[in-house]
Formats: C-alpha cells, structure tokens, sequence
C-alpha cells in the first residue's frame, strides 16, 4: 500500500481548464494512458477552473485560451496569483500575437497549438513540470517582432551574448537568427546554400551548447539575452 502512494505521489496532477466536452475527454484519455500524469479534476468555465485550483494546488494546468465565461489570460493571470508553484499551459486553435503577448506577460509557461501531436503535448507537459518554458515555434517571429518586456532580455549586445556563449561557431550564429526568424531545416540549408543534413547538425549542435531542450528553446533563449 505504501508503494501505491509513493507511485501517486510522484504524478504529474493536472487540472484541464476546457469548455469544450469533447476537448476534455480526450485530453483526460490522453493523459491518463501515461504513468506518471494523473488528471485530478476538469472545469467547463474559467470560474469554476480557478475554483477548483485553489482547492486542488495542482502541478500543472491546461487551460484552454477561448473560454465562454471569461478571456483564458484572465483565468491565467488568477491562477498564478494565487497558485505560485503550479504551472499554466495554454492551449489555443491559433496565434493572435496580441493574445500571445498578454499570455506571456501573465507569466504562462507554455503557448500550444491544438493541432500538436499527442506525443509532443504529453512531452511539452513533462518539461513545464520539470521548470521548461515552450512556445510554439509558429510564435517566435512574433515575440522577435514585438518583444520588449515580454521576456525580459538580460544581455542587450550580440558581443555579450558571444562572450557568453563563446563556444558557437560563427555558422552556428547563421544557423540560430534562422531558428529564431522561425525557419525549418529546409529553409535553413536553402538560404544558406548548404544540405539539409548539415542544416540539421547545426541546429543540433546549438541545442546542445545552449543548454536546451529544443530549437524552440533555443530561439527564446537568443531573444531572452539579446542576441537578436
């Protein structure tokens, strides 16, 4: 028995914050199939979704960005205030930048596109969890074009950013503004005149010397301390 409630307790508990039932059912079916993520409760409205956060302090919740009852940045904005330690995924059907902005100024921890894939949502869960930021690769242009306190910038020159990161080679610079102007790999090799498999090993390699999970990762985290 004291197995069974140490398993529980190393659980992801997630909360799904959907107005959609049908939404609902399958993130609840897809979640509950994994081991360690458990979905503790749902709410139909935003009301009763900060209601019942504040009664279950859970990990992380998923919030859908279209609420009938109020904005899903509102219901975000209450959350954080009042659960420091539990984590907010946004889910949307598209990106309106103005709504992405306000997302991240409320301080949500991922921007997700509804046509993900199973997989890489359960994945995106996982890394919120452990502290990871994700946005939607579709919406790093966006926060290249409109960032200003949205993610604070700590460095403000491409020379400190090399002086911190000296380990990048001059390519792998290329490579990354590519990444943060939201380029594939394709895109990549075409402007650069070089073969996609090259293109993929330097995307590789600057995930790696930056520290990150993944090129989205990687292109916050250029925006974050100025490179671009």
């Amino acid at each position: 028995m004291q197995i069974n409630e140490s398993n529980f307790s190393k659980k992801i508990r997630v909360i799904i914050i959907e107005d959609h039932k049908l939404m609902r059912v399958g993130l609840k079916s897809l979640f509950e199939k994994q081991d360690d993520i458990s979905v503790i409760t749902e709410a139909q409205t935003g009301k009763e979704g900060i209601e019942k956060v504040k009664v279950h302090n859970p990990d992380v919740v998923i919030l859908d960005i279209g609420l009938e009852d109020m904005s899903g940045v509102e219901v975000a904005k209450r959350i954080i205030a009042n659960n420091a330690n539990t984590k907010v995924m946004m889910l949307t059907s598209h990106i309106a930048p103005d709504v992405l902005i306000e997302s991240l100024r409320a301080g949500v921890n991922a921007y997700v596109l509804k046509d993900i894939s199973s997989d890489m949502l359960t994945m995106i869960l996982r890394s919120v969890n452990d502290g990871a930021m994700w946005i939607d690769p579709k919406a790093v242009p966006i926060l290249r074009e409109q960032n200003g306190n949205i993610i604070p910038a700590k460095i403000k020159s491409r020379a400190n950013f090399k002086a911190t990161h000296a380990n990048l080679t001059e390519r792998e610079y290329e490579v990354l503004k590519l990444v943060v102007d939201g380029k594939s790999n394709y895109e990549i090799a075409q402007i650069l005149k070089i073969s996609e498999h090259t293109s993929k090993a330097h995307v590789c390699n600057i995930i790696q010397k930056l520290v990150v999970d993944d090129r989205t990762q990687a292109a916050v985290k250029a925006i974050k301390e100025g490179l671009v």
